[in-house]
């Protein structure tokens, strides 16, 4: 265990990073939680990291902005392909929905084959590098998230199913470049579901406070041991979502006893 590694310079870009995914992740995953298509936010983070390995396939690695076009495009494309799927064949969406993580996930393998370092690279991909984010890195992101908080809060009824596609296209390939798949989905659905017996507000900042002691908890664990931080902070928001939904489980249970017990 060493205490150097708790340097502000360290953890306070990989928390705030921790923290603007959360803006996003929450409301998005409540929603998807609501229709039962949960594991859209691995397959279109995973589509979103083959946008990203096939740039640099292509040899446009170091052109930050070829890289940003591929993964946008690569999330739009499945997102796009998923809203079709969901008006056209509604009864198999999950399915599909896997079908696309897998091809995705197999795709990403096949172009890093011939790659010396591409165990490394999906690694990176996968568990993602938040120890490694600056301040200068997280200006775009807060920018974009920023937007689409903005186009979310105030027009979600009117952007309808269509919308909610873009927006979550957008908002998982900014964060999977960061945090990478795992934590994506960890942040979509672990808030979600620690939270699903509350409604309204109370839902939405019981959640983000609940991410945000996850992400706390896991940086400052994984700073201590020398572990992977993406790793560390998905077994400490599962564990914060367990005590989490327990607390509010009983909680509940209590003011329900308390109505229907007799005078």
């Amino acid at each position: 265990m060493s205490w150097d590694f708790l340097d502000w310079y360290i953890i306070g870009p990989a928390l705030v990073a921790g923290l603007l995914v959360l803006s996003t992740h929450v409301p998005l995953g409540q929603v998807v939680l609501k229709r039962g298509i949960i594991f859209i936010d691995l397959a279109v983070a995973q589509v979103a990291a083959l946008g990203v390995i096939a740039a640099g396939a292509l040899g446009f690695e170091e052109n930050i902005y070829a890289v940003q076009v591929a993964a946008v495009g690569a999330a739009l494309l499945a997102a796009a392909g998923l809203n079709w799927t969901e008006k056209h064949w509604p009864d198999i969406q999950e399915a599909l929905i896997g079908t696309l993580f897998v091809l995705a996930a197999t795709g990403s393998i096949l172009l890093l084959s011939e790659n010396p370092h591409g165990g490394d690279y999906l690694k990176d991909l996968l568990v993602g590098q938040i120890l490694w984010t600056t301040w200068q890195m997280l200006i775009p992101i807060a920018v974009l998230y920023a937007v689409l908080l903005g186009v979310w809060f105030t027009s979600r009824e009117r952007i309808g199913r269509v919308g909610f596609y873009i927006t979550f296209a957008f908002a998982v390939t900014a964060a999977v470049q960061i945090v990478g798949v795992y934590l994506v989905f960890a942040s979509l659905i672990l808030p979600a579901l620690a939270t699903r017996q509350l409604s309204g507000k109370v839902r939405l900042w019981s959640a983000y406070m609940m991410g945000a002691l996850s992400f706390l908890a896991g940086i400052i664990v994984s700073s201590l041991f020398d572990l992977p931080t993406g790793a560390v902070i998905v077994w400490t928001m599962a564990t914060f979502s367990l005590a989490w939904g327990f607390l509010v489980s009983r909680r509940i249970g209590h003011r329900v006893g308390h109505r229907v017990r007799p005078s």
